[in-house]
């Protein structure tokens, strides 16, 4: 097998340290690129003893030079408390950060995939979502930052694949969870797997009916890196999740149950423009790439919880 070389920006971060992993396990060049806003240095340090391996501090915002093969583009805040703390600079990373990595992909001719995100369909109309609905986004709410950002880069990976035939791939992710998430991300697996450790009550926004798919990262990942090696001229966007539906209070309670804590469900008022429906229809991924989800929540709840044991 050819040694790709392999650049991963946002790699310190919670999917992309696991990325990182995973191009290494299948003896590939990785180079790693994270300003460290929310990705933590600790996600990666097990990896800096490979010789394969190169963490570089660098913000997506400006330009970078470097001859790679592949490019996977995840750098950008994917959480509200992060991604809502500098909206700015969160719109900058998503638009500006997709600029100059299809600016390097068209110099290099390397293969680029934008982590796009399930947000593009904002709060959604049809249930479940397919990859040809355009979406029901506020433009000047408070998630604005991120929903718009992620979908001016799909605009924008598309016209340099068109205009300038970059090869692209986007991928719409869907709510991922697994080890290093970060504790205080205000992601509700994390909140409620944190708060039901530590004896805290556990938060619900809004009254528990609101509906999520939780897809455990090592099959979001096997299905990245099969949109990333799929055929030329199917470039997305393609969603990937784990379509079983799960209400907050469902998981809530598997929480507890899981934890064996005692901690109380306490309600509070929902969010602005929160969707109360988000599941992803994942046909064109099993007919392009022959993927779906294997691991249950339960089983990726458990190893979840065993990591978060360790930090908190």
């Amino acid at each position: 097998m050819v040694k790709k070389k392999i650049l991963v920006t946002g790699g310190a971060g919670f999917l992309g340290s696991h990325l990182c992993e995973q191009l290494l396990r299948e003896g590939n060049e990785v180079v790693c690129l994270d300003n460290y806003f929310t990705g933590q240095k600790q996600n990666v340090v097990h990896l800096l003893e490979n010789p394969f391996f190169e963490l570089i501090r660098h913000d997506v915002t400006m330009p970078f030079f470097i001859e790679v093969d592949e490019i996977y583009n995840l750098a950008c805040p994917a959480s509200p408390i992060h991604y809502q703390y500098n909206p700015i600079k969160t719109v900058k990373t998503s638009v500006m950060g997709a600029i100059n990595m299809l600016g390097l992909a068209k110099r290099i001719k390397a293969k680029v995939l934008q982590a796009s995100t399930s947000e593009v369909y904002g709060d959604p109309e049809i249930h479940p979502q397919t990859e040809d609905y355009w979406g029901h986004v506020n433009p000047i709410g408070p998630r604005s930052c991120y929903d718009e950002g992620k979908r001016v880069a799909e605009t924008l990976f598309v016209n340099y694949h068109k205009q300038n035939n970059v090869r692209i791939k986007i991928i719409r992710i869907f709510n991922t969870y697994g080890p290093r998430m970060h504790p205080r991300d205000g992601r509700v697996v994390s909140n409620f797997i944190v708060q039901a450790l530590n004896g805290e009550d556990i938060t619900i926004y809004g009254d528990g009916s609101q509906t999520r798919s939780f897809c455990y990262v090592d099959d979001l990942l096997d299905g990245m890196i099969r949109l990333m090696n799929s055929r030329e001229d199917f470039i997305g966007p393609v969603n990937i999740g784990n379509p079983g539906e799960f209400t907050m209070l469902e998981l809530a309670e598997l929480v507890l149950k899981l934890t064996g804590s005692r901690s109380k469900i306490v309600y509070l008022p929902l969010p602005a423009d929160d969707p109360t429906q988000r599941q992803p229809n994942i046909e064109l991924a099993r007919k392009e790439l022959g993927w779906e989800p294997a691991i249950p929540l339960e089983e990726g709840l458990k190893k979840t919880i065993d990591y978060f044991k360790a930090i908190v």
